[in-house]
């Protein structure tokens, strides 16, 4: 007895038993022991799927728009419309509206996830072998 799930995940076990549970159905799947059709048997042969690739200039494009909409907005209102969200998440209110407002003043998403995060932090999942 752990003390319960919360408990239970800060000690990382569902996770272990996750990971373990998928080691050793790979390993059946790998020894053929558990088949899988087009996997480890009867498999086709066919073309390489093509990848989608994105030029450098589609990406310099998109942080040249960014950097322009950041240069043209309000940043006042961008800054008054993150707080905002940040005062509902700790009020634990909707947040469809505040983050609808944010979007409309061109905060972009990186800003309010970080608006976010200062208010309830970022999971960071435990290592598990």
């Amino acid at each position: 007895d752990m003390g319960g799930m919360v408990k239970a995940i800060e000690f990382g076990f569902p996770q272990k038993e996750i990971a373990d549970s998928a080691y050793w159905y790979q390993k059946a799947v790998e020894r053929k022991e558990k088949i899988i059709v087009g996997v480890n048997a009867f498999e086709m042969d066919h073309e390489p799927i093509p990848t989608l690739k994105i030029e450098d200039t589609v990406a310099k494009q998109q942080l040249a728009r960014l950097k322009k909409i950041k240069k043209t907005r309000n940043n006042s209102e961008v800054k008054t419309k993150l707080l905002d969200l940040k005062r509902a998440a700790k009020d634990d209110q909707n947040l469809m509206p505040f983050l609808l407002s944010c979007v409309k003043a061109y905060a972009t998403l990186g800003e309010i996830m970080d608006a976010l995060k200062e208010i309830y932090g970022e999971y960071k999942e435990p290592i598990t072998y």
